[in-house]
């Protein structure tokens, strides 16, 4: 079989360089894989090509190559199969061009006990037939990403909230197809969600799905969305049913104002990064809120490591085009947070097209600007 060459390769590089004999050894202190194996080579069991290897340690070797390896490797025998199908646990089919949709009806069946899968296109293949059969077999899944998927249509949220309860990180960026009730739907099954990803999502952008992410996903970190049809009402309820988000990209929410941030800042003390972009509605008194939630995450206890507080908050704000704000209110959010900056090659506080906030600086570019000049030591 063509497709074992990779195998046959990884083999002879495990064995060339001792690879088997570390595994061994590195394997000791958690079963008896290595005493097994161990045993063999000093007069038992000997491994002479790759289809010797006991499935532990074949386990082991197929984590060192890439997935299309491991799907031929599933296909070499029904031992094989079996083996890699209880320990197969990540799997991504994003290097598949064509038929990826056959791909996965023809093997998920096999891989029950997946936790992440990755099917990003960069065509669209995928159809609802296919997410229907990860969501029936796969329902330990915790990580799924569907991005692009333009051909995936409501049936494919409904068959994963049904399914896949455990997800914890979830990109449906691109899925333009989709509809706020399906989303909202989801939600309310998939709560362990951490990581959601619905940049794209046109039909699902929305004020109503917001307040189902809000209400039922309060253990979110980090939201990515861009639209132009959520308001104030739909941002404060992921505001205040969201207190652990850390990352959040509002880039085009154009209906959004200064109740929206100063929500954000009151209620999400954890946010380190936060996208603004083209929120023109945005004024001052989200700046000024923004830097005074940092005296509200301030430590409260002399026992916290020195740095910590210059680690905390926010350490990227993009409020580029925001042509409302000003120098003063920019700066005191510039202040309040040391991890912005605006000195080069550090730009994590971005503010093109605001021609009027070039004035402001982080502490470190201020520091460059007033260190005096080394004069040159003169020789006597």
């Amino acid at each position: 079989m063509r497709g074992t060459k990779g195998l046959d390769l990884c083999f002879e590089k495990v064995m060339a360089f001792g690879g088997v004999e570390n595994m061994m050894n590195d394997s000791n202190n958690n079963n008896n894989l290595g005493s097994e194996i161990g045993g063999g080579l000093g007069g038992g069991l000997r491994i002479i090509e790759w289809k010797d290897i006991p499935v532990e340690l074949l386990l082991r070797i197929l984590s060192l190559v890439d997935d299309r390896t491991v799907i031929v490797a599933s296909g070499v025998c029904h031992g094989w199969r079996d083996a890699i199908s209880w320990g197969l646990t990540h799997l991504s089919l994003s290097w598949c061009k064509k038929h990826m949709n056959d791909l996965v009806l023809s093997l998920i069946p096999k891989f029950t006990k997946l936790e992440v899968l990755i099917l990003r296109q960069d065509t669209p293949q995928l159809q609802d037939d296919a997410v229907e059969k990860i969501a029936t077999h796969c329902h330990d899944l915790q990580e799924l990403d569907l991005s692009k998927s333009f051909r995936l249509t409501d049936r494919s949220l409904y068959a994963v909230a049904h399914g896949c309860p455990n997800l914890v990180r979830l990109n449906i960026s691109g899925c333009s197809a989709f509809n706020d009730t399906a989303l909202a739907f989801l939600t309310g099954f998939c709560r362990k969600l951490k990581f959601l990803n619905l940049c794209g999502c046109v039909r699902a952008a929305s004020d109503r799905a917001l307040k189902a992410i809000g209400y039922n996903c309060n253990k979110l970190q980090s939201f990515d969305w861009m639209c132009d049809r959520v308001g104030d009402e739909g941002v404060k309820s992921l505001a205040y049913g969201c207190p652990d988000l850390t990352a959040l990209d509002l880039c085009g929410c154009v209906l959004i104002t200064d109740d929206s941030v100063i929500a954000l800042a009151n209620n999400c003390l954890h946010l380190r990064s936060l996208d603004l972009y083209y929120c023109q509605n945005i004024t001052d008194q989200a700046m000024y809120s923004l830097a005074q939630s940092r005296v509200k995450n301030k430590p409260r206890t002399w026992a916290s490591v020195s740095n910590q507080y210059e680690e905390e908050g926010l350490t990227n704000l993009n409020i580029s085009q925001c042509t409302a704000l000003t120098p003063p209110a920019v700066q005191a959010v510039c202040d309040s947070f040391p991890a912005l900056h605006t000195c080069p090659g550090r730009h994590s506080l971005i503010i093109s097209g605001c021609l009027s906030l070039t004035s402001v600086h982080c502490a470190c570019a201020i520091q460059a600007h007033h260190a005096p000049t080394m004069m040159p030591h003169l020789a006597h």
